[in-house]
């Protein structure tokens, strides 16, 4: 059977966070606290409210790829006169289906649906292993970025 691409629903959600964390710890993040419950917390309002959407990629039942975006408003600017914003995340893909295309799949699911809400960009925050698919999808470098640790 092919890999199936869905939405994500809440009966995803344990695995959707676990694969979310080992992301999170493939990228070197540091582990100080149990994220499961902010996490669980963020997607079920999120969902709910449809502030974030996700895609995921399935094969024989087990989720093996994992995408995400966060619908935010800011005042509207000129490169975006909706001020609505796509932030990515959770963009993953289980080691042993890496380089098949699967990333790059959700990855335009996710910007498909950004568009579709009025998002007039879509950003992110690329691990060093993510920066080439972003860079092939048409994704420009910002050197301006910048953030305030609190």
């Amino acid at each position: 059977m092919p890999i199936q691409f869905q939405k994500l629903t809440i009966n995803e959600l344990d695995t959707f966070i676990k694969m979310r964390i080992n992301q999170l710890r493939e990228e070197g993040a540091k582990e100080d606290i149990d994220l499961t419950p902010a996490l669980m917390d963020y997607y079920r309002r999120h969902m709910t409210d449809g502030t974030f959407i996700s895609w995921i990629a399935v094969d024989n039942g087990k989720i093996i790829g994992t995408s995400g975006i966060s619908i935010v408003e800011k005042p509207p600017y000129f490169g975006c006169p909706t001020g609505k914003i796509g932030l990515l995340s959770s963009m993953f893909t289980d080691k042993a289906y890496r380089r098949q295309g699967i990333a790059k799949e959700l990855l335009s699911r996710v910007v498909n649906d950004a568009k579709e809400q009025g998002c007039g960009t879509v950003q992110i925050t690329a691990s060093d292993m993510g920066t080439l698919l972003y860079a092939d999808f048409g994704f420009t470098k910002n050197n301006n970025f910048m953030q305030y640790k609190l």
